[in-house]
């Protein structure tokens, strides 16, 4: 009797408890840069894509530099920016853009860390990305690859960015030294 009882409460339990819903999905990689493109060709923008992931403090320093008050309209008047994420815990793998890292993969960052960015001009062409290249002057094996300056911060990585962004937007030299200040703050 006891059996019974604890099946029927059992059963009963399984078919009134509410069903779990699944975790929200995200839009997929392809999806959000077509948006942006298109927001980028009515805007006469470029875009400026950036790989991340909830648990990347780097990532996190990209954005707080990039939104920080004196930076932050520069960023708005020249680029659409647009995030995806990437390598997610397993307890976050819904946060991942489908997609994302094919497209991080493509571009040559699937093993250079975290953030990764590309920037594309409004057609969808790439122009640049976060990858600083070998320098002629290399001594060392490591020192002849191509490094991703993610988040820049080391003077190196921050003269890049800078570079980049010359060749990308309409910065001007009183802008590029209030950006370089700010994200030479992250090293």
């Amino acid at each position: 009797m006891r059996i019974f009882l604890f099946s029927a409460i059992l059963t009963l339990f399984i078919f009134t408890a509410p069903a779990q819903s699944p975790l929200p999905t995200a839009d997929s990689a392809e999806k959000i840069l077509k948006a942006a493109q298109a927001e980028a060709v009515k805007q006469n923008k470029n875009v400026f894509v950036i790989f991340h992931a909830s648990w990347c403090g780097w990532c996190h320093k990209m954005d707080s530099s990039i939104n920080d008050k004196s930076c932050r309209k520069f960023f708005d008047d020249n680029y659409v920016i647009r995030h995806l994420v990437v390598l997610e815990s397993k307890n976050k793998k819904h946060l991942e853009n489908p997609g994302a890292m094919e497209l991080l993969s493509r571009y040559n960052g699937a093993d250079q860390g975290i953030p990764f960015w590309l920037v594309f001009d409004k057609n969808g062409n790439l122009l640049a990305d976060s990858r600083i290249p070998p320098t002629n002057d290399s001594v060392t094996k490591a020192e002849n690859k191509w490094q991703n300056c993610g988040c820049p911060a080391a003077k190196k990585e921050v003269d890049y960015f800078i570079s980049v962004l010359k060749k990308t937007s309409s910065l001007n030299d009183q802008e590029a030294a209030i950006i370089a200040k700010r994200f030479r703050e992250n090293e």
